[in-house]
């Protein structure tokens, strides 16, 4: 959704701007008033966060902050919903002094002039907070737009690929296993097919898997090949990195047989990937940590594991070859995750800049995890809390620092859908240059002419 360029209910924007209390407002008695909103609530949608903003942050920062009255303004509604209302709060310079936002939405706040960088709103000390070192630049990355910092990212995420370790050991293949080119991967596939594998390799692709095939499939494919799907102003077009992972897909799903095509066209395909892996269907996997902690799980997962830990193996996405990964890397990721922004119009900049960095310090973020094992954006927590999980903190070790992020984009997602149907034509038949010069076409029209496409 593109974000409101005018409020169209006077009505409705008057009420927004009413409710949000101002920015920072001075509540009397020398003391003020600083705002947090986030899309959580107590008792409904992200209830834990919300709870860890009333219980924990409020009383932790006020009483290291004597004259300083923090409120929560919580929301618990779509996410469109929630980026509409702040949009206008924006826009009619009201609205909480930090905010939460989804990273994916913050080069359109950028562009459209709504947030700052958060130097220019907190001033000098924020390059001096001693988080930034306990930060990967990688993981950075996700509140940067145009080499600036908007935000700080709250917990991120991590893809990998995940193998059967009992199906590598029916076909000959290592337990331990790191691919280190594309090469590699299909050198294993094939053997996983001849060792009588029903699926020796499941990367998403199609329009029916929607985002997961953009960010499990192309997005790591093209970051492989040593680019990026928006890159210095201009977005990606059929250039021979993008051509280059079409072709993978054509050697995956084409007559190698060597991934079900099918699979990727049903309606539940993504889900029945789950399954079918979790049953030692399928050889090779290309997920997100979630499938991990969420998906085969052993005791609560969508679709359980019992032997997981002894019988899933997992190993980094490789670069097409070495070192020819994006900024030079040998292996690759991508990653999503939520960040906090400063509003440009604080009445207390200074203070609201202190209130956020002290929800990212490692003592909140501790308090947020609330004994939780789960990757955070901190390298120090990370290696406190991640020991109980090797899985978990092989991403956050390994992975994180090679990560990259979707461009924040209001188009954004109509190229991703464009790029999900390049792939479905190189399923159905269609050659991949021909399939990438069909995205070029699509992508002129979306992004407003060829001018703004890199070949």
């Amino acid at each position: 959704m593109r974000l409101p360029r005018r409020p169209a209910l006077t009505a409705a924007a008057t009420l927004l701007a009413l409710t949000a209390c101002g920015t920072g407002a001075e509540s009397g008695g020398g003391s003020i008033t600083i705002t947090i909103a986030a899309n959580s609530i107590e008792g409904g949608k992200n209830a834990e966060s919300a709870q860890w903003i009333k219980q924990w942050v409020i009383p932790e920062f006020e009483k290291t902050h004597p004259g300083v009255k923090v409120l929560f303004r919580p929301s618990g509604v779509d996410d469109e919903q929630y980026k509409t209302k702040i949009a206008l709060d924006f826009r009619s310079r009201t609205g909480a002094d930090v905010i939460d936002l989804d990273g994916i939405w913050v080069g359109e706040f950028a562009q459209a002039g709504y947030i700052k960088p958060l130097t220019d709103v907190g001033g000098a000390t924020v390059e001096q907070w001693e988080g930034w070192a306990k930060i990967p630049q990688a993981v950075q990355g996700l509140g940067v737009f145009d080499g600036k910092k908007y935000g700080l990212p709250q917990g991120t995420d991590g893809r990998v690929l995940y193998y059967n370790k009992t199906l590598f050991d029916k076909a000959g293949l290592p337990a331990t296993w790191q691919p280190t080119s594309w090469q590699d991967i299909i050198d294993a596939a094939t053997k996983l097919k001849a060792a009588g594998v029903r699926t020796p390799l499941q990367i998403n692709a199609g329009t029916a898997m929607g985002e997961a095939t953009t960010m499990q499939g192309v997005l790591p494919l093209l970051a492989g090949a040593g680019s990026e799907i928006y890159a210095d102003g201009k977005w990606t077009g059929a250039s021979s990195a993008l051509k280059d992972a079409l072709g993978l897909y054509q050697r995956i799903y084409g007559r190698s047989g060597l991934g079900d095509p099918r699979l990727q066209q049903e309606a539940k395909g993504r889900d029945k990937s789950f399954t079918q892996f979790a049953a030692g269907q399928i050889g090779i996997l290309a997920e997100s940590d979630y499938f991990w902690r969420s998906v085969i799980e052993p005791r609560a997962g969508v679709a359980p594991m019992k032997n997981r830990d002894q019988t899933v193996g997992y190993a980094k996405i490789p670069a097409q070859r070495p070192g020819g990964g994006l900024r030079g890397q040998d292996f690759v990721s991508m990653s999503g995750g939520a960040v906090r922004v400063l509003n440009p119009h604080s009445k207390h900049p200074g203070t609201a800049w202190d209130l956020l960095a002290f929800m990212h310090s490692a003592a909140a973020t501790k308090a947020q995890l609330a004994g939780q094992v789960r990757i955070s954006a901190r390298t120090d927590v990370n290696a406190d809390v991640l020991t109980a999980d090797p899985m978990l903190d092989y991403v956050a070790r390994e992975v994180l620092p090679l990560t990259a992020y979707r461009p924040g984009l209001a188009v954004y997602p109509q190229v991703s859908a464009a790029l999900q149907e390049a792939t479905a034509a190189v399923l159905n038949g269609t050659p991949p240059d021909e399939a990438a010069t069909a995205y070029q076409d699509e992508l002129e029209d979306i992004v407003g002419g060829a001018a703004n496409i890199a070949g």
